[in-house]
């Protein structure tokens, strides 16, 4: 097969989009074996040009990476005038498998894409419009025109199949794996103390203000202790996290994450819901404690290994924390077990089986 892989997320800093794309093209790279050809895309900037490379380099993949002004203008365009067909520029094809940012028209071949989560449906209020408005067109487009569909989850596969009315024996799930810089060996980082760790992009859907009043409980009673928020700043950038033992640390790449990980002496993740839960999975691998919210959402990332909490209740979140905290030892080895079953082999096999069930 002639498999054509959409990887224009990999053109800005990599989030929880852009890790699963470089680990999924990794794994369906790894799973051919060399029997298909895979062709890995994007029309965009000459910044952007230089971190796909970056971020791909190494894999057995050919790059097919076009730069144009105005990038994101014109990968809409292309989407949505619905011309000319991807052939036209990447030649014939077996497979367009194409992602979060445009929906390139094809003459002919398979059809794919990766549904992440379906937030901008279910949840409105927890995008900015602009996001509601690129997804929603985007979702349209893969429920008239795919094939199938991927999803990160059976969670996510569900929402599939029930909001966007998409047979659900063609959509199946491609589980994120770990990349290996995440594991218990390894440098720890150094906060001056012991830190409690969230990573997340700063945005309301994510609930980062609700973990610092949390944190605040917390420190009344363990002042040593600090809340490190790792993350790029999202929509909603009115929210405060300003709080006493509070370290904002930006972006962090994954070599300093996973040092992170493993310094920390509590992961938390109160999102209000999520696809799957990347950093979830992260963490536990690395050998630190979780502590998450109780949404559904966060089941399968999670298994029986994390301390669940509503985060919308401070006190109760706080007493998770501590929980935590005070069985560290306990919680880390069961995280490391549940973790091991996510590998990006597995998440490119399942993708391969996929798109071999449809030809």
């Amino acid at each position: 097969m002639r498999i054509l892989v959409d990887v224009t997320p990999l053109s800005h800093p990599r989030t929880g989009i852009g890790n699963y794309l470089r680990g999924m093209v990794a794994g369906l790279a790894e799973a051919s074996e060399g029997r298909h050809e895979i062709v890995c895309f994007g029309p965009t900037s000459l910044p952007g040009r230089r971190r796909i490379k970056e971020a791909l380099a190494g894999l057995p993949v050919e790059l097919r990476l076009g730069f144009v002004p105005f990038a994101h203008a014109w990968r809409t365009a292309w989407s949505r005038l619905g011309r000319p067909p991807a052939e036209r520029f990447l030649g014939e094809l077996d497979v367009l498998h194409f992602s979060d940012w445009m929906y390139p028209p094809q003459r002919a071949g398979l059809r794919a894409t990766t549904i992440h989560d379906l937030v901008p449906l279910r949840f409105p209020e927890l995008v900015a419009a602009r996001t509601l408005a690129m997804h929603s067109a985007k979702y349209r487009n893969a429920a008239r025109t795919c094939d199938l569909m991927f999803a990160n989850s059976l969670a996510t596969a569900g929402d599939i199949a029930e909001l966007l009315h998409f047979p659900r024996e063609r959509v199946h799930v491609a589980y994120p794996g770990i990349d290996p810089v995440f594991r218990p060996e390894g440098p720890k980082a150094e906060l001056g103390g012991p830190y409690i760790l969230s990573v997340a992009t700063l945005e309301p859907r994510k609930n980062l203000a609700a973990l610092v009043q949390a944190f605040a409980l917390v420190r009344r009673r363990r002042p040593e202790l600090q809340l490190a928020l790792a993350g790029l700043e999202g929509w909603g950038a009115g929210q405060s996290f300003q709080g006493d033992g509070v370290r904002m640390l930006g972006f962090v790449p994954d070599e300093e994450l996973a040092a992170l990980y493993r310094g920390a002496s509590v992961f938390a993740y109160p999102s209000r819901f999520e696809g799957f839960g990347i950093p979830v999975v992260e963490a536990l691998a690395s050998g630190t404690p979780v502590v998450l919210s109780s949404d559904p959402s966060l089941d399968e990332a999670s298994g029986e290994a994390a301390v669940r909490a509503n985060a919308e209740r401070p006190e109760e979140l706080a007493s998770a924390l501590e929980r935590a905290y005070s069985e560290r030892e306990v919680l880390a080895g069961r995280g490391i077990e549940h973790a091991r079953r996510f590998t990006w082999l597995a998440c490119g096999e399942a993708v391969l089986r996929g798109y071999e069930s449809m030809l």
